[in-house]
């Protein structure tokens, strides 16, 4: 089984800007999957945020991040970054990584193209 850990989370204010990181477990490499960043707010269905190919760099984010979250990985380090700035409260949500079919478009950020989910980290934003 696929082991993805997310951490990174915390409380920021509004405008400003955390980096998570999405680390695999020892022995696992993200050569055979694509990694997205998926987020659930209290209350809320869990929503895709951005991926990105492990094999070619391309990254796909959703409308209400783009522009303000980045998305990057380190495949030395077999960890995915998730940079977010200008944050808003809206963001305050669950943050999860997984493994994901593969990293092509829009489609790519719905649940049914997770494989593994990974533990998440919880990031509040105060206005």
């Amino acid at each position: 089984e696929v082991q993805l850990q997310a951490s990174g989370g915390g409380l920021a204010q509004a405008g400003g800007s955390l980096t998570l990181s999405c680390a695999a477990a020892s022995g696992f490499t993200f050569d055979d999957y694509d990694i997205g960043w998926f987020r659930q707010a209290p209350g809320k269905e869990r929503e895709g945020v951005s991926c990105i190919s492990m094999s070619d760099g391309n990254t796909v984010s959703a409308d209400f991040v783009k522009d303000r979250f980045t998305i990057s990985s380190d495949n030395t380090k077999n960890t995915v970054y998730l940079r977010m700035n200008s944050l808003k409260p809206e963001d305050t949500a669950v943050y999860y990584c997984a493994a994901v079919l593969d990293c092509s478009g829009y489609e790519s950020l719905t649940r049914s193209f997770v494989d593994y989910w990974g533990k998440g980290t919880l990031v509040t934003v105060s206005s």
